[in-house]
């Protein structure tokens, strides 16, 4: 009996077919990675709004304690003492107002900040999981072709595992 013919296209199938896995690998890794920082950077823009949040509450609070002082400073106080204290009250609040002010503004910021690197972080994430659906469909067209000895189902594998390459690069560059 003679042995059969090996078709030379068929060794090609296995070495792409090799380079598409480790391709699907490594975008998988990486939007699994990316999709893991975008949770995290959820939960610290959440953080971020709660304590913001809070810090307004306090400072609203100083705004009432100070709406009540000025009322009675407003009041004719005969009193030199209560007089004294109701004004100093009333600039202590003014300075607790101010530096709640001033911190809800920088949480704000980085609240901001937060939500633009978990932005960028979705982008990277979005390329790595569409090389990977591309270099998966690639692989079971290439391992189709092979099975069923159609080079043109390989040769379709190939074009979309090329495809699914160029997103995996965007991934790591957002060229795109």
């Amino acid at each position: 009996m003679s042995e059969p013919v090996k078709e030379s296209w068929l060794q090609w199938v296995a070495l792409a077919t090799t380079i598409l896995a480790v391709a699907a690998a490594i975008s998988s890794l990486k939007a699994s990675s990316y999709s893991t920082r975008v949770q995290v950077h959820t939960t610290e823009e959440a953080n971020q709004w709660a304590y913001f949040q809070a810090k307004s509450i306090k400072e609203h609070g100083y705004r009432l304690n100070k709406d009540v002082l000025t009322v009675v400073g407003l009041m004719e106080i005969q009193n030199h003492k209560m007089r004294d204290f109701v004004s100093a009250k009333e600039k202590e609040y003014n300075v607790e107002i101010a530096r709640y002010e001033k911190e809800r503004q920088q949480i704000k910021a980085d609240a901001e900040n937060i939500v633009k690197e978990q932005t960028l972080f979705k982008r990277h994430n979005e390329n790595f999981a569409l090389a990977v659906m591309l270099l998966q469909i690639a692989i079971m067209l290439s391992a189709v072709g092979a099975l069923i000895k159609k080079k043109s189902a390989w040769v379709a594998g190939i074009g979309i595992g090329v495809v699914g390459l160029i997103y995996m690069v965007n991934g790591f560059f957002l060229i795109f």
